[in-house]
């Protein structure tokens, strides 16, 4: 039986998440996946070096989508989708994550009644102001296979009536982090940064909220400057970010580095040797509890709490003063000898994803 898959990917960590599935389906005899870039965000990594190194070839198609309304982003994203799939027949179109693309695609297909799978199915943070918590929501339910990297995730999905086909594989993420940083020279990235390993503090913050208030923007670089005090602060911040602390008239505390955005590899290459990273980002809470970083999500929710109940990662919440308090606490307390276990992130979860998949349309 042949089976043919389109796998839709909308910005970065799309890529990272959906990779080690379409490497693991492409072994496969009598598979053929197609490649499918909305270009929801436009990316300067997303080069040729960058997806040899993730196992994947260059998208099939490019929708160049780019910047603009929820709205906007949601409707070119679905009539891209839906052109393709009128000029090339999917048994099954995979989506990642929780960006516009993801519901779009997802929602493009489901009304073409092709099978939809979603991978990182199941997370929720219980905030509806948050656009990604509604595009998990919508995805998952119009998705017929789900799969899961956490067992809170089947939870999840169990208590909105979602049990069928709902897979546990593990974390596809974790895989990418593992292969790309195992070929990375750290030691050179530490040195391009001029920082040492174990004796810096990394920082990415980019949620409008924070970033589109300058008060409370102005209030968190007060924090990092209070941090730099003990230990270098590496920033890599957004130009939007950027443009915000120039428009406010706020300047960076001496010990603080605003740095340009980073490739892919440099920035985890760095995640893994810092002392500690403060985020307010999903995906690095992945990242730094599978690296065995201690990690403070700026944040008053999760959607990953397995990264808090098994991993490295505290929930402080969006009082600078807490963050300073839980920063200072993290410095003084040793960071943990080696990774904790979280089941299945262990590098395998895109063959079983892939697995997963192929008895789904088998079905």
């Amino acid at each position: 039986m042949s089976s043919r898959i389109l796998a839709v990917v909308g910005a970065r960590p799309n890529f990272v998440k959906m990779a080690p599935i379409t490497e693991a389906l492409a072994a496969h005899d009598g598979v053929s996946v197609r490649l499918l870039n909305t270009g929801q965000h436009y990316d300067r990594a997303l080069a040729g070096s960058f997806l040899e190194r993730l196992g994947m070839g260059d998208p099939d198609r490019d929708l160049g989508v780019g910047s603009g309304s929820h709205a906007e982003q949601t409707a070119a994203v679905m009539e891209g989708v839906e052109a393709d799939l009128g000029e090339h027949h999917a048994d099954l179109v995979l989506v990642a994550g929780d960006v516009n693309s993801t519901m779009a695609a997802a929602l493009a297909a489901a009304k073409l009644n092709v099978a939809v799978g979603h991978v990182e199915s199941g997370l929720r943070s219980g905030d509806w102001s948050m656009p990604e918590e509604v595009n998990r929501v919508v995805t998952d339910r119009v998705s017929d296979l789900l799969l899961c990297t956490s067992a809170d995730a089947v939870e999840n999905l169990a208590a909105e009536g979602i049990t069928e086909v709902v897979e546990l594989v593990g974390n596809t993420m974790i895989d990418s982090l593992f292969r790309i940083l195992e070929a990375t020279d750290r030691a050179a990235v530490l040195s391009a940064q001029d920082v040492e390993a174990g004796r810096f503090v990394l920082v990415t913050l980019h949620r409008p909220a924070l970033v589109d208030d300058p008060a409370r923007l102005g209030e968190v670089l007060a924090v990092l400057g209070e941090l730099a005090a003990r230990l270098p602060v590496l920033f890599p911040a957004h130009p939007r970010t950027v443009a915000r602390l120039a428009e406010a008239g706020i300047e960076a505390p001496e010990g603080v580095r605003l740095a340009e955005p980073l490739e892919y590899a440099d920035f985890i290459a760095l995640e893994a040797e810092a002392r500690l990273v403060i985020t307010d980002s999903g995906g690095l809470q992945e990242e730094t509890s599978a690296l065995g970083v201690p990690c403070l999500t700026y944040r008053d929710n999760t959607e990953r709490p397995v990264t808090v109940e098994l991993g490295t990662n505290t929930l402080v919440g969006v009082d600078p003063a807490a963050l300073c308090e839980a920063a200072l606490a993290a410095l003084a307390t040793e960071p943990p000898e080696s990774p904790p276990a979280i089941p299945l992130w262990d590098g395998g979860a895109g063959a079983r994803a892939a697995a997963a998949a192929l008895s789904f349309l088998r079905r």
